[in-house]
């Protein structure tokens, strides 16, 4: 049976699920992780709809990592909304198994920094990362991909596969000044 995902299935930072470097994920995927992938996406769904976010008292995501609901597995939920009013989004599955096969030079960060579902206080500072990523990953059918993103898709992607490896966005801010990115960090609103 079906159950919605709600903030207090939801894990916060203490809980050491959260500091664990997860377990691949096998293939072909158990009813269970099909299950999880599933709820994971609603999730993310329901988050994004303002009038049943407020109906079921969630808080807005654009990824939600197994870890994040007490389950260390390879497995992340991510869907970027669309930019334009065609309704596509920019990018929309489960991720398993990923891995960044390349990365660009050039760091990207958000300017209001990042938050997280985890994380319940505010974070200030700027989260360098890669601005572009060559990402590989299987999808719940066990087909592989092996995708390019850049800008926001890609930062979202190594936040949530940093869920995967025990990271949360708050380990990448420079502590001595929170504000300050590297000289020529690719800004994003």
């Amino acid at each position: 049976m079906n159950v919605l995902i709600l903030m207090k299935d939801i894990v916060r930072d203490g809980d050491p699920v959260l500091r664990t470097q997860a377990p691949l994920v096998d293939f072909p995927l158990s009813d269970e992780d099909k299950q999880l992938a599933t709820d994971m996406m609603e999730y993310l769904e329901i988050s994004q709809n303002p009038e049943l976010c407020e109906k079921y008292k969630l808080r807005a995501g654009v990824g939600l990592a197994a870890p994040q609901v007490g389950v260390s597995k390879q497995m992340a939920a991510v869907l970027v909304p669309a930019e334009e009013d065609d309704g596509k989004p920019v990018f929309k599955d489960v991720i398993i198994n990923p891995v960044i096969v390349s990365e660009s030079v050039q760091p990207g960060a958000l300017t209001e920094g990042e938050g997280c579902l985890s994380v319940d206080e505010d974070v200030p500072g700027y989260v360098p990362r890669h601005d572009r990523i060559t990402l590989r990953y299987q999808d719940v059918s066990g087909t592989q991909h092996t995708i390019r993103l850049k800008h926001y898709p890609a930062i979202v992607c190594q936040h949530e596969i940093d869920h995967l490896h025990g990271t949360l966005f708050y380990d990448h801010i420079n502590k001595d000044n929170p504000f300050k990115a590297p000289d020529d960090t690719v800004m994003l609103s």
